[in-house]
C-alpha cells in the first residue's frame, strides 16, 4: 500500500487554481481543453473511489466541460480527498474490483488511480501555467505502472506513442514520456 494523499492534494490545488479564463485552454491531452479535462478528473475520482469501495460505477470518466459541475474548485477537491481516503483501507487492495467497466485487482486499480491523479495533474498544472511536483515514491510506482504498458497495448484512450526523453531526465519527465506526453509541452 501506498498513500495517494499527496499527489490527490498537490492536483486538488491546481483545481482550486483554475480560473474561468483557462477553461477553454488546451491541455496535454489531445482534444481536451481545461474544461473537458476538469470534468475528467471529476469522474476518475468517483469512479475510483467506487472501485476502493468496491461498488464499481458503470460507465467511464467523461470529458466533456458542459457537465462541469458549476462548484468544481470545491467539488474537485473534495472527491478527490475521498478517492485518497478510500485508498487508505486495506480491504480496497484486496481481490478484484472495477473501473470504467474493466475488471482489475484492487492493487492495479489503486496504480491506475494514481497514474490518472499525477498524469492529469501534470495536465492541469501545465495547461494552467502553475507548479506540479510529486513525491519520488509515488512516481516510481507510476513508472512502474506506465513501464509495464507495452508499445501494442498503447492507444488513444489509455496512452499514446511514447516520447522518447533522456534517460537522465527527472523520473517526472521519465513517467510523462512513457505515458504519450512531452514534458516540455507548454501553452502556446
Amino acid at each position: 500500500m501506498y498513500d495517494l494523499t499527496p499527489a490527490a492534494d498537490r492536483l486538488a490545488d491546481v483545481v482550486r487554481n483554475v480560473t474561468d479564463g483557462d477553461l477553454k485552454a488546451p491541455t496535454p491531452c489531445p482534444g481536451y481543453t481545461v474544461g473537458d479535462l476538469l470534468d475528467h478528473v471529476n469522474g476518475l475520482a468517483v469512479a475510483f473511489t467506487l472501485a476502493a469501495r468496491k461498488t464499481p460505477l458503470q460507465g467511464t470518466a467523461s470529458g466533456d466541460a458542459a457537465r462541469l459541475p458549476l462548484d468544481f474548485r470545491e467539488s474537485i477537491p473534495q472527491r478527490l480527498g475521498e478517492l485518497a481516503r478510500a485508498w487508505q483501507v486495506p480491504a480496497a487492495w484486496e481481490g478484484m474490483t472495477a473501473a470504467g467497466g474493466v475488471d482489475l485487482p484492487g492493487e492495479v486499480a489503486a496504480a491506475v488511480a494514481l497514474d490518472e491523479v499525477v498524469l492529469h495533474g501534470w495536465d492541469l498544472a501545465r495547461a494552467t501555467g502553475q507548479p506540479f511536483e510529486v513525491e519520488e515514491g509515488l512516481l516510481e510506482v507510476v513508472h512502474g505502472f506506465v513501464s509495464s504498458i507495452g508499445p501494442d497495448d498503447r492507444d488513444s484512450s489509455l496512452f499514446g506513442p511514447a516520447v522518447e526523453v533522456d534517460s537522465n531526465s527527472p523520473l517526472l519527465d521519465r513517467v510523462l514520456g512513457l505515458s504519450g506526453r512531452d514534458p516540455k509541452w507548454h501553452l502556446g
